[in-house]
């Protein structure tokens, strides 16, 4: 019989033999990770998105097989695919035919997803559970100033563009150019008006438009909603006539309420095919051209047309109009014949950052202040997105909402605040936020992107960003997220004034935001 302590020996050096093998194929595979990294980076555009391309065909069979488990809202760290895919198909018809409660039932909206997913733990006090995007570090400040500060210094950018990328999961700022600088942001803007709209009234919150009766008198109320279209208004109106038939009333005056705003209704640009007069009584937006989206000439006197049309269908179904209709303050109290509730405001909120949709954002900013009852004028919608950020802890020193669409060029914000504010939007526990990130438009995909992103320079940046455009005479703006080649979800803003060449300022902002999807950033050039 063999010595047990001999025995033990050879065990022991087994042992040893196997923990060396491990450490060393381990070491290869970290010295080869860290070889890819670096080919990545220093990769061209083409070849990193063959290389996209690629990885994409390879897992398209895994992703087939969790087709169920996409359908209940997986995340694709931090963005849920299937919002993601559903935002992208609505784009045409988000907000339609929301006439009362029990419409929209049937559709899971982004909060009942994630309640159904569930929040990140907590691990002590204030801090997240590392989920899969956790599982690598995020990029490094050098690493990232290597990659973007050569491409920020593109003449196209105008003299001296500002920058701040955040790393999504922990809030932290990983880069910034002149990041506490207030400029114009152009319609990038209506991230702060979306996430105060959001964060006051809820995500599933509706704007109400009514019948009501007083006496004699038909009232039209209008609530705020833009989006009431030509066949919800003839709605409204049949089920107003059917009520006023069954008490015996076959001919009525009409008037409109329009108070639930105050102040001026035309915007300091004046009219403009970009913006209709702002109204709470309105029907698409007022366009004159049956358009959904973009520039369109509008209604000079939206809340009076939609009235007359309201009036005609009365008389279409039964009840006699005597005279026009007239401004006319509902009383409190007055008895309602018939309501329409709009799209939920999550969904609202999609669709303007979807389009860039001008008349949805000065609406939305009125729904904020109209929330701390307040009147809500462009200047009171203004001070109370700044109050809802602050809330929020997003710092707004220095800014100015003069605004809620971006039109004004006396609106002013930093980098860093849009940066923090998709940030924000991005917190597990604030799944009433999400629609900030769901409504950005997919880089050469949907909205104000759709026809971007299809250079050679910009094709890397396809279908991986994310983001928000903003556009006027000599500003170009861009912030959104985006998931980077180590699967972290950053939040980033560029902000830029003084372009001559607005197309060659696009493009080069489409650059940046491209190498920043595609940079792992991990190990800096520079220091190799």
């Amino acid at each position: 019989m063999r010595d047990t302590t001999s025995v033990e020996r050879a065990v022991e050096r087994c042992v040893r033999r196997v923990r060396g093998a491990a450490r060393t194929s381990a070491a290869g595979l970290r010295d080869g990770r860290d070889r890819a990294r670096r080919r990545l980076r220093d990769a061209t555009p083409q070849q990193r998105q063959t290389l996209a391309l690629a990885t994409g065909s390879a897992t398209l069979g895994l992703l087939v097989a969790v087709t169920a488990v996409a359908a209940t809202g997986p995340w694709d760290s931090g963005q849920r695919t299937a919002e993601r895919v559903r935002a992208a198909g609505r784009e045409e018809t988000s907000g339609a035919h929301h006439t009362g409660a029990e419409q929209g039932r049937g559709t899971l909206r982004t909060p009942e997803v994630l309640a159904a997913v569930g929040p990140l733990e907590k691990a002590g006090a204030g801090a997240r559970t590392p989920g899969r995007a956790d599982s690598v570090p995020p990029p490094t400040a050098s690493a990232l100033a290597d990659t973007l500060e050569p491409l920020l210094d593109d003449p196209a950018l105008g003299p001296s563009p500002s920058a701040s990328v955040h790393d999504a999961s922990s809030g932290k700022q990983l880069f910034g150019i002149a990041e506490g600088r207030a400029a114009t942001p152009a319609s990038t803007v209506k991230l702060a008006t979306a996430t105060a709209a959001l964060s006051a009234r809820g995500a599933d919150h509706r704007i109400t438009t009514k019948a009501v009766v007083d006496g004699g008198r038909v009232v039209l109320v209008g609530g705020g909603d833009p989006t009431l279209t030509r066949g919800q208004l003839d709605a409204l109106a049949e089920r107003s006539a059917a009520d006023l038939r069954e008490r015996g009333r076959k001919k009525v005056d009409l008037g409109y309420d329009t108070t639930r705003y105050s102040g001026t209704r035309q915007h300091s640009i004046g009219p403009n095919d970009n913006l209709a007069p702002v109204t709470p009584l309105m029907v698409e937006e007022g366009r004159l051209d049956g358009s959904r989206k973009g520039p369109a000439p509008r209604s000079d006197d939206p809340a009076g047309e939609a009235a007359a049309r309201f009036a005609e269908q009365l008389e279409d179904h039964g009840v006699r109009v005597e005279g026009p209709a007239s401004h006319h303050k509902a009383p409190k109290g007055a008895e309602t014949l018939a309501a329409h509730r709009s799209a939920p405001l999550s969904e609202l909120v999609e669709r303007m950052l979807t389009n860039s949709d001008n008349d949805i954002a000065e609406a939305l900013a009125r729904q904020t202040a109209l929330d701390s009852r307040k009147s809500a004028d462009f200047e009171a919608g203004g001070r109370a997105v700044a109050a809802e950020l602050r809330k929020l802890g997003v710092p707004v020193k220095r800014a100015e909402f003069a605004d809620g669409s971006g039109l004004d060029r006396a609106d002013k914000v930093s980098a860093s605040l849009l940066s923090r504010l998709l940030v924000t939007a991005a917190d597990p526990d604030r799944a009433h936020l999400r629609s900030v990130l769901t409504g950005l438009p997919v880089a050469g995909f949907t909205g104000t992107l759709d026809d971007r992103y299809d250079d050679a320079d910009g094709k890397g940046g396809a279908g991986l960003v994310r983001a928000k455009t903003g556009t006027l005479t000599g500003v170009n703006t861009l912030a959104g997220t985006v998931v980077d080649a180590e699967g972290r979800l950053l939040a980033f803003s560029f902000l830029t004034h003084g372009a001559k060449d607005p197309q060659a300022a696009q493009r080069a902002l489409d650059r940046v935001a491209s190498a920043l999807a595609n940079c792992g950033c991990h190990d800096s050039p520079s220091a190799r």
